[in-house]
């Protein structure tokens, strides 16, 4: 499935459902230069397994940038027609966010604001949250209710929507 250049995608999924996969053969298909936003951050030896997961099947031509608070910096940044972008993730990112006590709404607000101004090609990829039970605690909750505010955001301003499931990428918007 290929998109031009020069858009924004914005790809949800459930945990393995193959978003990721899907996300780099977007970048990877767009001919640009090709640059990895790493949201996550290893605080334990399994995600330490998974972040070198993700580094092994993607491969090389990827310039990789770990950014787990500063993404709209890191994004414009990397702003330049020549560029692809993927963040991986966004439920992540907000993880982060949430644990640093930053304010949720701004930093939400700043990332789709500068979604609308990029001439890079941008792919944000991000866990679909909100298809399970109502968390059991506090903190779960307002995680799910965060993310679900985040999405609409940024599924608001992007060209191009798409869910996966099952490696299967079913398009939702553009």
């Amino acid at each position: 499935m290929t998109v031009s250049s020069r858009t924004t995608v914005f790809v949800l999924g459930g945990a393995r459902s193959g978003k990721s996969a899907f996300a780099e053969g977007l970048i990877r298909e767009s001919g640009l230069f090709q640059h990895y936003i790493a949201t996550g951050q290893a605080w334990d030896d399994e995600m330490k397994d998974r972040i070198a997961h993700h580094r092994a099947t993607r491969g090389d031509g990827w310039v990789t940038h770990e950014d787990p608070l500063e993404l709209v910096d890191r994004i414009r940044s990397l702003d330049h027609p020549d560029n692809a972008i993927l963040v991986d993730c966004l439920t992540l990112w907000l993880t982060n966010l949430m644990m640093a006590q930053r304010d949720i709404a701004r930093e939400s607000a700043l990332l789709a604001d500068a979604i609308a101004t990029l001439k890079a090609q941008l792919v944000l990829v991000s866990n679909e949250v909100g298809l399970g039970i109502v968390p059991e605690n506090r903190m779960a909750r307002e995680f799910r209710d965060h993310a679900g505010r985040l999405h609409q955001m940024i599924a608001a301003r992007v060209a191009e929507v798409y869910f996966v499931a099952a490696g299967l990428p079913l398009r939702m918007k553009g």
